[in-house]
């Protein structure tokens, strides 16, 4: 369902004035202006049994005006939040980056480096129950690409159209663009979805017709999905009830990869319901795929074990399966890429280990 775009804008605005409206308010009864943030820390993360997803729990700081650093801190939200009204007011945008940028110009609330900067875009998230992209910001990186059985309509600048994400482009795929929301998910021919970690899997399922064959939406991750990728996948299988597979390298970083699809982030916690697939499953790259097909592969680094040590310890990994596979992984000292396949011949990943891990899901029959 798509909000009408004034609509939209018109919340935004008003969630956003609230803000600098309660401090008016604190401050003509004589109070400190503040506000109360959840603690964004792993210890402060819950799991929501009803809509299968982890988030905030009941942890809260308060962020008083009563010292120099809170005091600022306020200030810069100020200053922010006076910059988002007139750009979204002027349907403007901006990018993360420049906003690190503009902020050059309000002197002591200036930004000493961006990770403040959206550190605190992220507090106004959580403040006003409103995504980023409707304050009219963007990061750096463009979104990642989809391809197959699906036509989506979107909204441009000579008016709306329709796009078959197969037949009427090539075969990079469509790009997903920042805002999600404003793109219509006209009908599919689809059983499935598969988010693939690297460019070149993506290309490979892309030639050897695996779309076609298996009627599968491909989603090209590209490393670590953007928000708007993870929305993509939430949208596909929240409006039309497909099942999502993860498809990865095999390595604790991969592991997070799909972690941040199925089951969310500390930092994104505050809006887990619309980024987060509970119904995703891994079909990556397993540590016994590495023993059992002898793959081609390289020797965990000290960083790869700590990475998996931490794993363990990981809420998201809680499982049987994940404790089975980090301890298997970490016993064999080896990772391995998603590409690794290419070693058997390269139509074996599309044509016996893809189909064999989706029939021993259930998502095709056998």
């Amino acid at each position: 369902m798509i909000v009408h775009k004034e609509d939209k804008k018109e919340y935004t605005l008003q969630q956003l004035l609230k803000i600098p409206h309660h401090w008016y308010d604190q401050m003509t009864r004589g109070e400190l202006p503040s506000i109360t943030m959840p603690t964004r820390t792993k210890r402060n993360i819950a799991y929501d049994e009803e809509t299968e997803v982890w988030k905030y729990g009941d942890r809260e700081r308060l962020r008083e005006a009563g010292t120099e650093k809170s005091a600022l801190h306020i200030l810069k939200m100020t200053y922010v939040i006076w910059f988002l009204k007139h750009q979204i007011t002027e349907n403007r945008s901006s990018t993360l980056r420049e906003l690190y940028y503009i902020s050059e110009g309000w002197k002591r609330a200036k930004f000493t480096a961006q990770n403040d900067s959206n550190l605190l875009v992220e507090d106004l998230e959580i403040l006003t129950e409103v995504q980023r992209e409707h304050f009219n910001l963007r990061p750096e990186e463009d979104g990642a690409s989809i391809f197959g059985p699906l036509k989506i309509r979107e909204n441009t600048r000579r008016g709306s159209r329709e796009l078959h994400c197969r037949d009427d482009i090539g075969e990079s795929g469509y790009q997903i663009p920042t805002n999600v929301d404003s793109l219509e998910f006209v009908e599919h021919d689809a059983k499935m979805v598969i988010a693939i970690e690297t460019g070149g899997m993506y290309a490979r399922l892309i030639e050897n017709g695996f779309d076609e064959k298996y009627q599968a939406i491909l989603v090209h991750l590209k490393g670590q999905p953007a928000r708007s990728t993870r929305r993509v996948l939430n949208r596909l299988a929240g409006e039309y009830n497909l099942p999502v597979t993860v498809f990865t390298d095999g390595d604790p970083w991969s592991y997070r990869i799909f972690a941040s699809v199925a089951y969310g982030s500390i930092k994104s916690a505050h809006i887990s319901e619309i980024l987060v697939t509970p119904s995703a499953r891994f079909i990556g790259v397993q540590p016994s795929d590495i023993r059992d097909y002898d793959l081609p592969s390289d020797s965990l680094t000290e960083q790869d074990v700590a990475a998996l040590k931490a794993e363990l310890t990981d809420p998201r990994f809680a499982g049987e399966y994940w404790k089975e596979q980090i301890n298997l992984q970490l016993a064999l000292k080896l990772k391995s890429e998603q590409q690794a396949f290419a070693a058997r011949g390269l139509d074996f990943v599309t044509d016996e280990y893809l189909p064999a891990r989706l029939a021993d899901m259930g998502v095709l029959k056998k």
